[in-house]
């Protein structure tokens, strides 16, 4: 199978389902005249005008409330958010409107709108500029959020997203942009609400998502070493969340490890253990253990930067704590 990038991953299911369906449009900062800072929009106003790729102001609340809008007028919008940091100035528009409407008119309106936020550390952005926010909307209902951590999953979801007549928050991970990996070239779509399990394991569960993933498969493969069977579940979407895979998994192996680079206080992790502990806590064998960003601002300095997410050892060492 070829292997591309995330970035063109999403790339390929914006022209797709831009040509599929004209209701389709793309807008945000810098994504006609820059194609998008990392490069996730290049060409697309070339190939379908700039009515369809609009580069907008500066006001994070003018483009998610232009999109709600023009989701309730019939259209499919994607609006992109530069950077998730910027997300909270345009909260209104999210939680009051977006979330609200289908259900405030008993279904006879629709709002069909993917908000994309790249998220996550790199390359010393600082505090502003480096957060992982999810955790915020999984207490918003009527929102669907999706957290790909392959490029595969990456244009699966996303064109999952475009098609869904629900409001769907798409977070793709900075570093991730530049990853490859293998993507199908036949038409795909990645079901939203369903979980992946990546490994398969007997002794206990590792829980994650986007790019911390890779930390706990790589964990895994340490830990396999060393004669402790992990099984590693990809969440893909964290609302709505596949509690029946993790609870499966817990049934079997008994142990259970979470983990995010998100603040761990309030984070995703917290929800898990907690529908855990209310469902299954008769199968578990030791205590829930989570990971996750530690409660600062995260800094600008490299070295700080580096040790502020949870790392490969962390996953490692919460293992081998409840094994």
């Amino acid at each position: 199978m070829r292997e591309i990038t995330f970035a063109e991953a999403t790339l390929e299911a914006m022209a797709e389902e831009m040509e599929r369906d004209p209701r389709v449009f793309v807008m945000g900062e810098d994504i006609a005249r820059q194609g998008g800072i990392f490069g996730q929009f290049k060409g697309l106003p070339q190939k379908f005008g700039y009515d369809r790729v609009r580069d907008t102001p500066i006001s994070e609340t003018t483009i998610v409330g232009s999109g709600v809008g023009a989701a309730l007028a019939g259209m499919r919008p994607v609006v992109d958010m530069h950077f998730v940091d910027f997300v909270g100035i345009a909260m209104d528009e999210i939680y009051n409107q977006m979330a609200k409407v289908r259900y405030m008119f008993g279904g006879q309106a629709t709002v069909p709108v993917v908000l994309r936020a790249p998220d996550g550390i790199t390359q010393s952005a600082a505090a502003q500029h480096s957060q992982s926010l999810e955790a915020w909307f999984l207490h918003v209902p009527g929102l669907k959020v999706v957290i790909p951590s392959n490029p595969a999953d990456a244009k699966g979801l996303l064109k999952s997203a475009i098609r869904d007549d629900n409001p769907v928050l798409y977070f793709e991970n900075k570093v991730l942009y530049r990853q490859k990996g293998p993507v199908p070239e036949d038409e795909y779509l990645t079901p939203i609400g369903q979980a992946n399990v990546v490994k398969e394991g007997k002794d206990v569960t590792i829980v994650s998502y986007s790019i911390t993933l890779q930390k706990c498969i790589e964990a895994a493969k340490r830990l396999e070493q060393e004669g402790i069977n992990v099984e590693v579940i990809d969440l893909r979407t964290i609302v709505p969340m596949d509690k029946e895979t993790i609870y499966n998994s817990v049934k079997k192996t008994k142990h259970l490890v979470i983990a995010h680079e998100a603040v761990k206080t309030g984070g995703v992790g917290a929800e898990i253990a907690a529908a855990v502990a209310e469902d299954v806590i008769e199968y578990l064998d030791g205590p829930i253990m989570r990971l996750g960003g530690k409660f600062t601002p995260i800094p600008f300095s490299p070295a700080l930067e580096k040790i502020w997410p949870p790392s490969v050892e962390d996953i490692y060492s919460a293992v081998k704590q409840i094994i």
